[in-house]
């Protein structure tokens, strides 16, 4: 058991993919010497050399490419973009290439590879790192996207995805990355894929939320919790597929539901929830499900961010309104 944050955790799990398989790679900008923007993969190239943790030039379609490449030849890839806001040049090969490798060649081959990315808004950075556009690649076919909320579930999970036969996008939460400590068994033990996570039990209102608005979420959970509103709430995860089984269960037994997400409102994965509960849990229902959200609008740069990101109060306002009906 080690204590640690969840940028810890991120390292500490490719180390331990590395050192147990050694077709497992790293491809990215700078993550050989320096060890990644954020030092993810810093140490790895002393340990595992320069063959196996490879310093790319600044393309990252090229990264992509070359990743997918080496996947459907039997390595697993793990492709390091620096912000998801320069994610979009590979997504042409993600699409076209990556989750279409197993129908494509009706299972003769699969593309084992994970595309990691620091993803939301919260760090006061420039335009284009701030991005939280993970419902455009939970639309793409063939693919899981996943995205930890804490040290625990980041180690576990990106475990996970690296293992997985299919190629999974990894989105982690900047803003969190070495905001809390958490003690870590990094036993080398996975989480389960495509499972949502329940961190606190209540009987009054489902809350679902995932990546760093988690944090807001469960301090909104503990105020409610001063005024006698029992507030379950729910980590989603795995956003592509969506744990409906969970969700669900959860709505049964508290009859409403708001979802919280930094993300741009429309379109969004809390739409698709939203749908979800709609279509299969309606009947369970005491309220409107409520979403709690960003803004149809681009990221505001660093002094206009605070304005654009969910807050405490606005999550406590939607119970509110919720718990009127």
């Amino acid at each position: 058991m080690k204590d640690m944050t969840l940028i810890d955790a991120v390292n500490h799990a490719l180390f331990d993919a590395m050192a147990e398989d050694e077709n497992v790679v790293l491809l990215g900008e700078d993550i050989g010497a320096n060890g990644g923007v954020f030092r993810a993969t810093e140490g790895l190239q002393a340990e595992f050399g320069r063959e196996r943790v490879i310093d790319t030039p600044l393309a990252e379609s090229l990264i992509c490419g070359m990743a997918i490449g080496l996947a459907a030849q039997g390595m697993k890839p793990v492709v390091e973009i620096q912000f998801m806001g320069f994610i979009y040049a590979a997504f042409d090969q993600f699409l076209c290439h990556a989750g279409r490798m197993r129908n494509r060649t009706r299972g003769r081959l699969t593309c084992p590879m994970v595309l990691r990315a620091p993803y939301g808004g919260g760090i006061h950075a420039p335009e284009h790192h701030s991005e939280s556009t993970e419902a455009i690649f939970a639309h793409l076919p063939g693919i899981r996207v996943v995205i930890p909320s804490s040290p625990g579930r980041a180690y576990g999970l990106l475990l996970a995805a690296i293992r997985d036969p299919d190629p999974v996008v990894f989105l982690e939460p900047k803003r969190i990355y070495r905001l809390q400590t958490e003690s870590v068994d990094n036993n080398g033990q996975a989480l389960p894929l495509d499972v949502c996570f329940t961190l606190r039990e209540g009987a009054d209102v489902t809350l679902i939320s995932w990546g760093a608005m988690l944090y807001e979420t469960l301090q909104a959970a503990d105020q409610l919790a001063e005024r006698n509103i029992s507030a379950e709430v729910i980590d989603l995860a795995s956003i592509k597929p969506i744990d409906k089984t969970t969700i669900l269960s959860s709505i049964a037994k508290t009859g409403r539901c708001v979802i919280v997400s930094e993300a741009a409102r429309s379109g969004g994965v809390a739409s698709e929830i939203a749908a979800i509960i709609a279509e299969e849990g309606l009947m369970t229902l005491l309220a409107p499900v409520i979403r709690v959200s960003g803004y149809d609008t681009i990221m505001p740069l660093a002094k206009m961010e605070k304005y654009y990101m969910p807050s405490v109060a606005q999550i406590i306002t939607a119970v509110n309104k919720v718990m009127e009906f």
